[in-house]
């Protein structure tokens, strides 16, 4: 044993400490080990936790966030690699617990490591269910290309890949649940179209009844999502990959994406391997004890207690208290008594609030319902011997504070039943704040109670930002951030202090941008290291506000600007786009979309020599090389021997452009010309966020003019039309017309003076999409074409500063600005691996 035991949990001389090893490193394990940590425990003990994927502990409900393109995977992270070391943990992140031998107190991994524990906690989670459909999977046990589970960070990027690839333009979604939904919204997002196939009779029937279901399904169809209720797929069509789902007793259904969202099943395979009692899940006792088993603990969805099986994350939360409890000894007499489970959530952007019945089970229920479908509003409470014992809110959840309190607590309630859905009379939303008991669930995401906000609060952080950010309430789905405020608000009397952070350019120097760029040229600072010595509390350096003020004062001082490596990310350092498995891809320019023979010869012989696994066609009519390791990437941009196409950071990206005049029988302007001119005038200039324009020789708008950055259309007469502000990624927005101009230099100039003004007043990272029409289009008209503050000359020559400081940022493969600017470096996806000691 001693020779096979794992050295990270084998006790050091004079450590007395007990071994405490977590299976699972989810949000149950997380939070279980957050709160033993809490209560003292890493005094007693020293804490070993393994997790399934190669990943710290991330916050599941935000995947559909991630999916929708709302929020960067990187922000849903709950606890950093840090949060570990700091905390004396133990990570083993990727790596599979297979047994546990009871008798010898050893966990067996995949990793060939037997690792000895004193009390252990199960927290395996759940998994996607699978149903039996035939077609799933592949002969060799697979599943078939273009079918996702919905359930993991690598899951969301998956889907997000394969829905962006240009031939994937329709997915179906097998589930009409709450996650079946938040994927059909996330998938349409990337530009899918969507149907979703629900085998019950109507959408979300777990959380509410047919009249909420078929209010619900109003609102679904109305953002353009095909819904199909009482439908169950048969079978997966396509063989190599998918083409199609078919239906029993209704036609089949072409597409080239399924997802399946139909359930969740809890993960149990160790437990049953062990010997452990397992039923529809792990058997736990009110200490959340595995029976007969003194020092073995399970928590979370893997869970069953009392016979239930909880599949939300509020009861993870109050299992993971009483189970702390038990482990550190803080209060023996803790028991958990099973959930009653209140939801507030939102589900493809509806408010939706859940919990108790759905509908009367008895002659003597009362049943108050309000249903406005053209609204999206319907509001259903059941009451059973005056006390609240379920109710359903969707699309106005004003009263989900007080309706919650009433069901937990068996408030007494108001003659007129009609108040609990309306403020007439009743208790309005401020009443409903204050009545709310201390421990009572105010963000169902994060576990963090009324009381948890108060205490923050009475502690002295006196604004919302701040609140959310030490509580992470409101971190989740955001469903409850109306709530939180009126907490925050109610705690502090009244007094919220504006956040002034929220208007800093970036997190870790005090200014707004305006006063910020003032401070830099009138003190002359031309590196990030100045910024920080001179403006930032103390002199202190923030990682976070390394690359926004790096693209600031690149704009404000062309050629002037000092760089410093370790001030860019990685995609900025080696000029290429850092890939998820750690390799790069390589995009070279091709100036609007127009190549050569010989430049489509030198890729291919390059691709070949390098031995590049993927070349693909992009959005922007270029050619990219996929998974290019960093040592490759001098010798590759030498035989391409093509400048470089930006294909990476915030800066000015490509110019798409038709065939225009010169071999459209429609075209009214040469917008290859054009195009091909203005991207080499701005080739590579720094900016607050990405930059994508396109040119199109005539309305019918082939270049797809109209949804970009910056859009240049021809029409009749010679003249051009230009448009700022579209969209269509994850957001899609339509352009507005900054101005109509006679010839292809003007449009030039206005575009160069709206990107430079662009530049200087937008946020960091804030796309043209928000900038627009939080300006103002007449605004802007006023500034660039009309020329009303004074100010055009100045734009057009800070502009031409830039333009005139451009250097390719390849040519740096004979003149590496450090001497490991392109040393191999581990894949990325291994970094987690390393265990955190």
């Amino acid at each position: 044993m001693t020779a096979l035991a794992s050295r990270s949990a084998r006790r050091a001389p004079g450590d007395t400490r007990r071994r405490l090893v977590v299976i699972g490193n989810g949000m149950a394990g997380a939070r279980a080990v957050e709160e033993i940590l809490a209560r003292g425990g890493a005094v007693q003990h020293r804490i070993t936790m393994f997790g399934d994927e190669p990943y710290g502990n991330y916050n599941r409900i935000m995947l559909s966030h991630v999916l929708s393109g709302e929020e960067d995977a990187g922000g849903i992270f709950l606890n950093s690699l840090d949060w570990y070391r700091e905390n004396g943990i133990t990570l083993h992140a990727g790596v599979r617990v297979e047994r546990i031998d009871r008798f010898a107190k050893l966990v067996f991994s995949d990793d060939g490591r037997a690792t000895p524990y004193d009390v252990l906690i199960i927290a395996t989670g759940s998994r996607s269910f699978m149903p039996a459909v035939e077609g799933l999977y592949t002969p060799g046990g697979r599943l078939l290309p273009g079918v996702f589970a919905f359930r993991t960070i690598d899951d969301t990027r998956g889907m997000m890949s394969y829905a962006r690839q240009d031939h994937h333009r329709q997915a179906v979604v097998i589930g009409g649940g709450l996650l079946g939904l938040e994927a059909a919204r996330g998938l349409q997002s990337n530009g899918v179209g969507v149907d979703v196939v629900h085998s019950g009779a109507h959408l979300m029937n777990a959380q509410m009844g047919p009249d909420g279901g078929a209010v619900l399904r109003r609102s679904v169809e109305a953002l353009g999502i095909r819904v199909h209720t009482s439908s169950r797929t048969t079978a997966i069509l396509g063989g190599d990959k998918v083409r199609g789902v078919q239906l029993r007793d209704a036609p089949d259904i072409a597409c080239d994406m399924v997802v399946v969202a139909a359930g969740i099943r809890p993960n149990v395979e160790v437990a049953v391997t062990s010997g452990l009692p397992v039923e529809r899940a792990i058997v736990v006792d009110d200490h959340m004890r595995v029976p007969d088993e003194d020092e073995i603990y399970a928590v979370g969805e893997c869970v069953q207690h009392r016979g239930e099986v909880y599949g939300l994350v509020a009861p993870l939360w109050e299992q993971a208290a009483v189970l702390a409890d038990h482990v550190t000894g803080a209060n023996p007499s803790s028991v958990y008594l099973g959930s009653r489970t209140a939801t507030k959530l939102k589900v493809a952007g509806v408010d939706v609030a859940s919990m108790g019945l759905q509908a009367p089970e008895r002659d003597t229920d009362e049943h108050v319902v309000f249903s406005e479908p053209s609204r999206g509003v319907f509001k259903s409470i059941v009451i059973r011997d005056s006390k609240i014992v379920g109710a359903t809110l969707l699309g106005d959840s004003r009263k989900v504070a007080y309706l919650t309190q009433a069901f937990d607590r068996g408030l007494p309630l108001p003659e007129e039943r009609v108040s609990l859905l309306f403020d007439l009379g009743g208790p309005g939303e401020a009443d409903g704040v204050a009545e709310l008991d201390g421990d009572a669930q105010v963000c169902n995401c994060n576990g963090v109670s009324k009381q948890a906000l108060a205490d923050t609060v009475r502690g002295g952080c006196t604004t919302l930002s701040g609140v959310m950010d030490a509580t992470r309430a409101g971190k989740g789905c955001g469903s409850c951030k109306l709530l939180v405020r009126q907490v925050v608000e109610w705690a502090a009397d009244g007094a919220v202090a504006e956040d002034p952070a929220a208007a800093y350019y970036v997190p870790g120097v005090p200014l707004e941008k305006a006063a910020l760029m003032a401070a830099i040229r009138g003190q002359g600072l031309r590196s990030v290291s100045a910024v920080f010595a001179a403006l930032a509390p103390g002199g202190t350096e923030d990682a976070k506000s390394k690359m926004g003020l790096a693209s600031l004062l690149k704009m404000m001082w062309a050629g002037e600007y000092i760089d410093e490596r370790d001030a860019r990310f990685v995609n900025d350092r080696v000029h290429a786009n850092i890939q998820r498995d750690g390799t790069f891809s390589v995009v070279p320019q091709m100036k609007g979309g127009v190549t050569s023979p010989e430049q489509l010869r030198r890729i291919a012989d390059v691709a070949d020599k390098y031995n590049i696994p993927l070349v693909k066609l992009t959005g922007g009519q270029r050619i990219d090389l996929l998974g290019v390791p960093k040592e490759d990437l001098p010798k590759v941009w030498a035989d391409l021997d093509m400048p470089s196409g930006y294909a990476y950071g915030k800066s000015f990206r490509t110019v798409k452009t038709c065939v225009g005049q010169e071999f459209c029988r429609f075209g009214t302007g040469d917008s290859t010309k054009l195009g091909i001119e203005i991207e080499s005038r701005f080739q590579g200039i720094e900016s607050p966020a990405k930059l994508k324009l396109a040119v199109s020789g005539c309305p019918r708008n082939c270049a797809e003019s109209l949804v970009k950055d910056v859009g240049v259309v021809a029409v009749d007469g010679g003249r051009w039309e230009i448009y700022v502000g579209g969209a269509a990624g994850a957001h899609i927005r339509k352009g507005d017309l900054l101005a109509t101009v006679d010839d292809p230099a003007t449009v030039t100039l206005l575009a160069g003076r709206f990107m430079q003004y662009y530049r200087e007043q937008a946020n960091w990272l804030e796309r043209t999409y928000s900038f627009v029409p939080r300006v103002g289009i007449e605004h802007l008209r006023a500034v660039i074409v009309d020329d009303a503050e004074g100010i055009a000359a100045r734009l057009d020559e800070a502009m031409q500063r830039s333009v005139d400081s451009y250097a390719d940022p390849w040519a740096e493969r004979n003149d590496p600005f450090t001497p490991g600017q392109f040393r191999t470096s581990l894949p990325l996806k291994v970094l987690p691996q390393v265990p955190v000691r």
